[in-house]
């Protein structure tokens, strides 16, 4: 059956890649209302696109954002599995546009890698799966599974509306497992089985001083700074080992057991120094830098501002002072719970003279981890090794995918990250990329996955 399906992919390659290059210049950026005709367009090609497949039950589910489009394909039938595939088709905003080298919505190849925003978040992974659902069809006119679609367009703007659909409509999504491609591989032609996300949660601190921006010769000891006073705040928060020190923050977090340390360490993937710049790592202290990045919990400022930003100085005490703080979680940590210590440390530590005030993050998520050895990421593992010629490793990553822990808490079914990104992809940045061999060894892999699946 793959001989035949592989046979149609590699004869319509230039096909498909046209179409996809077609899904990438609609414009569907979520985050901008005056991009939201374009994110119908974008979800109308996907309705169209699985019609075209043969998929029935195809619908746009409006909610009160942009729209989600369902499919479902269960003639295999009840003896065979039933999977969820899960992705978006809404992008990230373009800017700055004046750093791209490219029109970022007329798809290019260069270098063997396709140029465009979404070729790697998420359309061109999107696409891979829906080209070989057609390819099974056009080949052999069936599925080997039944398959269940949903595709969002709020997973750059959080999701917003999803968790209600996937609730409200919990037995239409019903499926044995989930599979989701929306992340990546450690390295180019790595491939990468990805069993574990962080969870997330964060505060945002804002500091009152004065009334206004004061003479800093004529009050200057007489009035509490408030960037200064935020200074105190932060540097209480965390030491220079990367050690949090939030009373409770580590609660619950399970240690890295040996077995998951070996697995860390067998990943050959990105070198920090050369993809950041940085001149060392850092990390945790009895930690190295992969395993804190993807095992351990994190705490960064993501901003801090306050006072003059202009050119030259301007001696002033600052009216005010702001500091967006956000944390990486692990398995054990609830991030409501995470929210409410930091906001404790924050009010315990507050310096007199000024008002401290604390908002909390309205989007959290929590952990999510499968055992490796669990026989669907093993199937997937075989299935990569097999496409891409090289032996799979196992990573938990560092970000989060809230519609994960959702899947996870509603469903409670196995959920499996068939990523094929590159860090070399340039997610959200300008110049965003996909390699074509990803594209090529992806469509392969999960041509593999539905067949072995099949016959589980």
């Amino acid at each position: 059956m793959t001989k035949n399906v592989l046979q149609y992919i590699e004869e319509n390659r230039s096909l498909l890649l046209d179409e996809l290059m077609e899904f990438l210049a609609i414009p569907s950026v979520s985050t901008d209302s005056s991009y939201k005709e374009d994110v119908k367009h974008a979800a109308r090609f996907v309705e169209e696109y699985l019609n075209e497949i043969g998929f029935s039950n195809v619908t746009q589910m409006d909610t009160s954002g942009h729209p989600l489009v369902y499919g479902e394909y269960v003639e295999a039938g009840p003896d065979k599995p039933t999977v969820l595939f899960y992705g978006h088709y809404d992008v990230q905003p373009v800017d700055p546009l004046d750093e791209w080298d490219s029109d970022p919505f007329e798809a290019v190849v260069k270098d063997e890698r396709l140029y465009a925003r979404g070729a790697s978040d998420d359309k061109g992974q999107v696409f891979m799966h829906l080209a070989v659902l057609k390819a099974y069809m056009k080949a052999e006119g069936s599925l080997p599974i039944n398959v269940k679609v949903c595709i969002e367009g709020e997973e750059e703007i959080g999701s917003e509306n999803l968790y209600d659909i996937l609730q409200a409509k919990k037995e239409l999504f019903q499926a044995d497992l989930v599979v989701i491609s929306d992340s990546g591989m450690v390295a180019k032609n790595q491939p990468t089985i990805l069993y574990g996300l962080k969870g997330f949660t964060g505060i945002e601190i804002n500091v009152k001083g004065p009334d206004q921006d004061l003479h800093s010769g004529l009050y200057g000891g007489a009035v509490r700074n408030p960037l200064m006073a935020l200074a105190h705040i932060l540097s209480s928060m965390k030491n220079e080992d990367e050690v949090v020190l939030v009373d409770g923050f580590y609660d619950g977090v399970e240690d890295l057991t040996e077995e998951e340390r070996a697995l860390i360490a067998a990943v050959k993937g990105e070198n920090y120094e050369e993809t950041t710049g940085v001149k060392e790592t850092v990390s945790e202290k009895g930690y190295d830098a992969k395993e804190h990045t993807m095992a351990r919990p994190t705490f960064e400022i993501n901003g801090l501002y306050g006072g003059y930003q202009g050119e030259g100085s301007k001696t002033i005490i600052p009216a005010t002072a702001t500091a967006k703080i956000t944390c990486r979680l692990v398995p054990g940590q609830d991030p409501d719970h995470i929210q409410q210590l930091l906001k404790e440390h924050v009010d315990k530590v507050a310096p007199s003279g000024v008002e401290v005030e604390v908002h909390l993050e309205k989007l959290s998520s929590k952990a999510y981890k499968v055992a490796p050895d669990h026989p669907y990421i093993q199937l997937a593992a075989t299935c990569y090794e097999k496409a891409f010629e090289k032996e799979a490793v196992f990573v938990r990553m560092g970000g989060s995918i809230p519609v994960v822990e959702w899947l996870d808490e509603i469903y409670q079914i196995p959920i499996i990250l068939l990523g094929f990104g590159t860090p070399e992809d340039r997610l959200h940045s300008p110049n965003e990329s996909f390699p074509l061999d990803s594209f090529d060894k992806g469509m392969e892999t999960i041509t593999y996955y539905w067949h072995e699946l099949g016959n589980m």
